[in-house]
């Protein structure tokens, strides 16, 4: 599947549509180069799930947790600054990867062998005209 986002203005629309698409899944690894827009489609589906919080990458704290109106909390983790796979053990992963809760997983290359076998792959690229491709 694949989504095509013009420019900024649409991708709250392009949100909706993968929200359409999200079936019984709720692992999700958001692949793409620094600056190809993971942490700007995040906060967009989060949005249009319900998500009154503000929503920032999170980088530092490596999970944010959003409560949705409608939907059990969604974690947001972005994996960028792990240095050791030890790291992911300690934070207990297992408890938020198999929750049943949406887990949004930004830099999950650095974190491959944990994903979950179901865990869907997104992949973001930037193209020539500055637009996005969203695939999964």
């Amino acid at each position: 599947m694949e989504i095509k986002i013009q420019d900024i203005g649409h991708i709250h629309e392009a949100a909706r549509e993968f929200i359409q698409h999200i079936g019984e899944h709720t692992v999700f690894a958001f692949y793409g180069k620094m600056g190809a827009g993971k942490t700007t489609f995040v906060k967009a589906v989060c949005e249009e799930l319900g998500v009154d919080d503000v929503i920032t990458s999170p980088t530092f704290a490596i999970v944010n947790e959003y409560e949705a109106k409608d939907t059990s909390p969604i974690y947001h983790f972005d994996f960028y600054r792990i240095k050791k796979i030890e790291e992911v053990y300690d934070m207990g992963y297992e408890d938020y990867f198999y929750s049943g809760a949406l887990c949004f997983i930004e830099w999950p290359e650095l974190i491959d062998e944990l994903l979950p076998d179901d865990a869907v792959r997104v992949g973001i690229t930037e193209n020539a005209d500055g637009s996005r491709t969203i695939s999964f």
